[in-house]
């Protein structure tokens, strides 16, 4: 009997405290189709003042659900999309425009991205030509000889001896290592 009464809690809380997330919704009837779909076309391309990159139709801040229900008003009262869209942009500016006119204000908006993909572009193929250089370079010696095959011909003989002397001193030492320890990883 306990549990089903904690259990009964637990749902009853979850129900009052879910209840708000459905009020969120503006609803309004549009004495037209014509004027329903002008509307959601434009809270979905204005910006919501208050939020960063929401529209007035993904926002639920209150001057969002304000400015949808003045935008309901308006389209109601005959106005056009444009008379709209003026009305807001005078009252809170550019920035309520997803896309903002081209004009000499708003121009580095529109030609950023364009510059950094010609930027981007330009970066790769000096890269690309500095590497296929330095390959090209690296690969030719007088004569035709591979880099390899010259840099093996750089040690003179008794520099060759003493470099794999060296080497078999170090093997060596690495399994005299082993034997010492009994075969047991220190």
């Amino acid at each position: 009997m306990h549990r089903a009464s904690i259990v009964g809690t637990i749902l009853l809380l979850m129900l009052v405290f879910t209840g708000p997330i459905g009020a969120a919704e503006d609803v309004q009837a549009f004495s037209s189709e014509d004027k329903r779909q002008r509307f959601h076309a434009l809270v979905a391309e204005l910006r919501c003042p208050k939020c960063q990159n929401q529209t007035l139709a993904d926002s639920n801040s209150p001057i969002a659900q304000d400015l949808r229900s003045e935008i309901y008003r308006m389209l109601e009262e005959g106005k056009t999309d444009r008379q709209i869209v003026d009305f807001l942009v005078d009252r809170y500016g550019e920035f309520v425009m997803y896309r903002p006119p081209v004009k000499k204000t708003t121009l580095i908006l529109w030609l950023t991205p364009l510059l950094l993909a010609v930027l981007g572009i330009g970066i790769l193929w000096w890269v690309y030509r500095r590497q296929s250089m330095n390959a090209d370079l690296l690969n030719s010696r007088p004569g035709g000889v591979s880099a390899t095959a010259a840099s093996s011909e750089v040690l003179s003989a008794k520099e060759q001896a003493q470099l794999q002397t060296l080497l078999g001193e170090s093997e060596r030492s690495g399994s005299d290592d082993a034997k010492s320890s009994g075969g047991v990883e220190r």
